[in-house]
């Protein structure tokens, strides 16, 4: 079982409070120009730096009127990163300047990039090209970054970059550059650690001003186009930056190189032993195991307040302390937290967050039920956590959690693979309640009101909506953050409150009748719901994200062998042969083999759509891929998976490796237009590339001998003793 390093590496900024001063020393702009004076003199980039107070998110009066205003970053124990996302419901767009206008990322492949191909913004992609104009212009460059499935990028979007006027303002003041931040996570990764060190959060979209050489000059999120709640809009933001470029210029390059400088100083870990003791790494899962626990959600499960993420990391953290507890003889303690990951498990799969019609999860819920979500689904999240509900089977037997795990494997089958195996990145939150209608809803393809169930499955209505807390007036009240603005007022999320076989008992019928029910009821909806308009799918093939779920598929192939022949499995279960998963995980692997993978430099590339992106391959592909590939291997499809995983760690220690001072960068520094090489040393969203790679390496060092096995096992321990200087 897998296990984060950071649950074995406690790591600490050190930062020279001296050089902090000497931000503020650049502190000249006017009381006016209070978002810049903030960005330049915050003691926020000392707390990042120094790690020694946690990083807040946005203003408590901007986040909280809101149901989801964007996805905003903050600090807490353990699990460093978060995104917070409440925000208020904002019309799509009636514009018709998509008519209007084509600019250059018509000719870009990438979904995100495309979205914004008909905009009166002169929009560059990232490179030379853009570099080059504002060299020439001499004008700052306005940078945003986002991604296809994100809501309030759309909405910055609808707001901003389909006016007109704003787009004067950029196209005559500004070079402007779109980057998606999952085709470019190398450059989204420099701009949104600036952002999050000197405002203490960040999230998407990103908007970032920088000087021609690519220096930040200050940065924030969403804006609105308007001055609103207490925050400058974008049309202002836009007027004071060219302000201060015009009047003020040396001094924001000077802050802007200052910072990169101290950051790149911050986040360059190394480490100064390579024999790690042998305390460190007990005691440092003990201590995460502990720290997690103090933040259990005893009601709901979980770890933490609303909104709630799975946070699959961390999940399979805890299983794995209880494990090793168990090992040790301490039963009692193995057994409660065994129990938190297993309720919390429980709480999830019959909440709003899982898709009970079509299968997979949604990304987070905004409330602590784990009900009404954030309707995007991703990719990573469904690899993790089908391997997350395989762990729990594993241990207990439990076919409830193989059960799921098929549900989510099922679902990707279904929905998110192409026609070479590739497995496609995400769906989209939101979609149009009807055919042709310009607005987009979030969540329109999953709610349902009491009448349409009524009309759909008849006969049966009556126990599908008992089971599923479905009401005519509407669902979402179980909780006072579920849904504050009425968004949902009507409609309906699935979540099961009762138990099955309480109901069926209560019903006078035999529970494998009841799940036979329930099940062909989701099958009738799903049938109906296939008709709406879909979800926008975003069908970039990323590499990292194939090689999670690469891992999930080959796993359960194998896992799934010990379930009892008379386990049955309903809509939308398919019941396969779980054979069948190991030839989804093999196809996916031999797509990126065959479209990705250079054989004569063993090189990746990072993602693929209409052909291989201009990114290269980062740490986070080739480690995810490793795992995936020794996953392939170890669960019995042949040996040429471990020689391609052999070859890739050979080319990531080529590529990434710190042979002095320990770990792996996430990108080569073979572009100069990067301008952080950074260490990732905490499990976020997805797991460190560190620390997949660590995992990697102590699974090589167990199957090779000799020399190698002791290189592999050198490298592990030298990674996880990283910590700052």
């Amino acid at each position: 079982m897998a296990t984060s390093a950071a649950c074995v590496r406690i790591s600490s900024f050190h930062y020279n409070n001296n050089n902090f001063s000497k931000l503020c020393f650049f502190r000249t702009l006017d009381n006016s120009s209070s978002m810049l004076e903030r960005l330049l003199c915050s003691s926020s980039l000392h707390h990042f730096l120094s790690h020694k107070t946690k990083l807040s998110s946005l203003p408590r009066n901007y986040l909280y009127p809101f149901r989801r205003p964007l996805a905003v970053i903050s600090h807490r124990p353990i699990h460093p990163y978060k995104v917070v996302a409440m925000a208020e419901r904002t019309p799509a767009s009636t514009s018709h300047s998509r008519n209007k206008h084509t600019n250059r990322l018509a000719a870009e492949h990438s979904p995100y990039l495309l979205q914004h191909a008909h905009n009166p913004v002169d929009w560059f992609a990232w490179g030379e090209e853009a570099f080059a104009e504002a060299r020439k212009r001499d004008v700052p460059i306005f940078l945003s970054i986002g991604y296809s499935t994100c809501h309030w990028c759309h909405v910055m979007e609808v707001e901003s970059f389909e006016d007109e006027g704003v787009a004067k303002l950029l196209n005559d003041w500004f070079v402007s550059i779109k980057v998606d931040r999952e085709e470019r996570p190398d450059v989204d990764k420099v701009y949104m650690t600036y952002v999050q060190a000197l405002y203490g959060g960040g999230g998407w979209p990103l908007s970032v001003f920088l000087s021609p050489d690519l220096k930040p000059l200050m940065g924030g999120t969403y804006f609105p186009p308007e001055d609103k709640y207490g925050r400058p809009g974008f049309k202002t933001i836009l007027r004071k930056v060219k302000d201060a470029w015009d009047k003020k210029r040396d001094m924001l390059a000077q802050s802007g190189a200052f910072a990169i400088e101290q950051l790149s100083e911050a986040l360059s870990a190394s480490a100064s032993s390579n024999k790690l003791p042998d305390e460190l790494p007990q005691n440092a899962l003990r201590l995460c195991a502990e720290q997690l626990s103090k933040s259990y959600d005893s009601r709901f499960g979980g770890f933490g307040s609303a909104p709630k993420f799975p946070r699959p990391v961390e999940i399979q953290m805890m299983l794995y302390h209880s494990k090793k507890l168990e090992d040790t003889g301490k039963s009692g303690e193995a057994s409660e937290g065994q129990k938190m990951v297993l309720f919390t498990l429980q709480c999830m799969a019959k909440g709003g967050i899982h898709d009970h019609v079509g299968g997979g999860f949604h990304r987070y819920s905004v409330d602590e039920r784990w009900h009404v979500p954030h309707f995007e689904k991703m990719l990573y999240d469904q690899g993790q956590l089908a391997n997350v509900y395989l762990d729990a089977f594993s241990l207990t037997k439990d076919v409830f959690y193989s059960y799921i795990c098929r549900d989510i494997l099922d679902y990707l089958r279904r929905d998110m693979i192409g026609p070479g195996g590739e497995i496609f990145s995400a769906e989209d939150a939101d979609s149009a309640e009807t055919e042709g209608a310009t607005r987009k809803k979030e969540g329109a393809f999953y709610v349902w009101t009491s009448k349409e169930v009524e009309d759909i499955l008849g006969e049966h209505a009556i126990l599908f909506k008992e089971h599923y807390y479905l009401k005519p007036t509407g669902n979402c009240d179980l909780s006072r953050m579920s849904d504050p603005h009425n968004e949902f007022k009507g409609k309906n999320v699935l979540i099961e409150l009762n138990d099955s076989s309480a109901s069926a008992s209560k019903l006078g019928m035999p529970l494998e009748k009841y799940l036979n029910i329930l099940g062909e009821c989701r099958r009738k909806l799903f049938d109906v719901r296939s008709k709406r308009p879909r979800p926008h799918l975003d069908d970039k093939v990323i590499v990292s994200w194939n090689g999670l779920v690469i891992s999930s598929f080959a796993r359960a192939s194998k896992i799934l062998k010990s379930e009892a022949e008379s386990a049955m499995f309903n809509f939308p279960v398919v019941g396969s042969d779980r054979k069948e998963y190991m030839e989804v995980a093999e196809s996916a692997a031999s797509f990126i083999r065959r479209h990705l993978y250079d054989e004569q430099t063993h090189r990746l590339q990072h993602s693929f759509r209409n052909g291989p992106s201009k990114a290269p391959g980062f740490l986070d592909d080739y480690a995810f891929l490793i795992s995936g590939l020794l996953d392939l291997y170890e669960f019995g499809s042949g040996t040429k998976w471990l020689v391609w995983a052999i070859e890739l760690q050979n080319t990531q220690d080529e590529l990434f490796l710190d042979r002095e001072g320990g770990g792996y960068f996430n990108t080569t520094g073979e572009d100069p237009s990067v301008l952080l090489r950074v260490k990732e040393d905490h499990d976020g969203a997805e797991p460190s590339g560190n620390s997949v790679s660590v995992i990697n390496l102590v699974r090589l060092a167990s199957i090779v001998a000799g020399s190698k096995s002791d290189y592999y096992r050198q490298n592990a321990e030298h990674s996880l003793y990283l910590r700052q200087d």
